[in-house]
């Protein structure tokens, strides 16, 4: 089975050695180093200048990587810790994403900006955030997140299809997880590009869950604790792209929709995606959406008090059983 991060390499692999206009840029992403959690690692050695370690300056990366992309080329420019995207703000927001539009005519830009996010390895309150809220809203800019049932690829490749800039989080403990195939007790299938991991032949699930792919495992562990121990059966849907949020498949018959969200309260993701749901399922649900995230706090770096802040399987099992007692 393949890792994460070793799908992703692959995929990178294959996107620069189909397509000569790719360029990648990032602090410390060529060889021998190959980048911090190794997702770069042997593209500056295949494809030499086309791959380019940068000074220590976001700014700086997502500007020149926004450039190459509005002369023509297409980049692909990496933040070491999502935290640090913040440095890149001004960059994304104000030039790269504006750029599509403010010229009087459609202009492609065609840049991802890669993003290593999460917390769960002890990195403490600088380097374990998930900043995805901070980019919600913004026009001209999309947000996906690697999933261990998408394809990098194709994602890379719908990314670029877009024409206008994405932000890509790729959660930093989903990178030692292999691709998600099977399962003792759930299935999967991807619906329009959503995946949907269910009980087969289970019939109306009790709850529905929904969340972003860094949280999958987590809550396919709850889902797991659910049924076995206390007979409630879930189903999970985990779209990569968070913004824009995507149509939902297979909530028409919803009995209860949790959203779950590795980010901080307030502002956060699980709230756009409850927003996009209501009209859609208001006459239908039986009690109002549950929203899951983290605690409204700095994240410490004492594994234990992390675990308090994180959003856990047993928070989110928790959080379901509230819910539909």
């Amino acid at each position: 089975m393949t890792r994460v991060s070793e799908h992703l390499n692959q995929a990178l692999h294959d996107l620069m050695e189909s397509d000569p206009s790719v360029h990648l840029l990032g602090e410390d992403v060529s060889d021998p180093y190959g980048g911090a959690f190794k997702v770069t690692r042997g593209l500056s050695s295949r494809f030499g200048s086309r791959v380019r370690s940068t000074p220590l300056s976001e700014g700086a990366i997502a500007g020149v990587g926004a450039g190459l992309a509005l002369a023509g080329d297409k980049a692909i420019v990496e933040i070491m810790f999502a935290d640090f995207v913040a440095l890149a703000f001004d960059q994304i927001t104000n030039f790269a994403a504006k750029s599509t539009s403010m010229y009087g005519r459609p202009v492609p830009v065609p840049l991802v900006v890669r993003c290593p996010t999460g917390g769960n390895r002890g990195y403490g309150p600088t380097h374990s955030q998930n900043p995805q809220k901070h980019f919600i809203g913004v026009p001209g800019l999309s947000l996906f997140e690697m999933t261990p049932f998408h394809d990098a690829g194709e994602l890379f490749a719908r990314m670029f299809g877009l024409g206008r800039p994405c932000l890509f989080f790729e959660d930093k403990v989903l990178y030692t997880r292999q691709m998600y195939r099977t399962d003792d007790l759930f299935r999967f299938e991807l619906v329009d590009d959503v995946a949907r991991v269910h009980l087969d032949g289970a019939g109306r699930p009790d709850c529905t869950l929904v969340t972003h792919g860094g949280l999958v495992h987590r809550t396919l562990d709850a889902m797991r604790a659910l049924l076995l121990e206390d007979e409630l059966v879930c189903e999970l849907l985990v779209p990569a792209q968070l913004y824009p949020v995507p149509r939902l498949p297979g909530l028409e018959d919803a009995a209860h929709v949790c959203v779950v969200d590795d980010g901080a309260e307030g502002g956060t993701w699980a709230a756009e995606v409850a927003t996009a749901l209501y009209p859609r399922l208001w006459g239908r649900l039986r009690r109002p959406i549950t929203l899951i995230n983290s605690a409204d706090g700095v994240i410490p770096a004492a594994p234990h008090l992390e675990r308090e802040v994180l959003v856990q399987a047993d928070s989110i099992r928790a959080a379901v059983r509230e819910a539909l007692s």
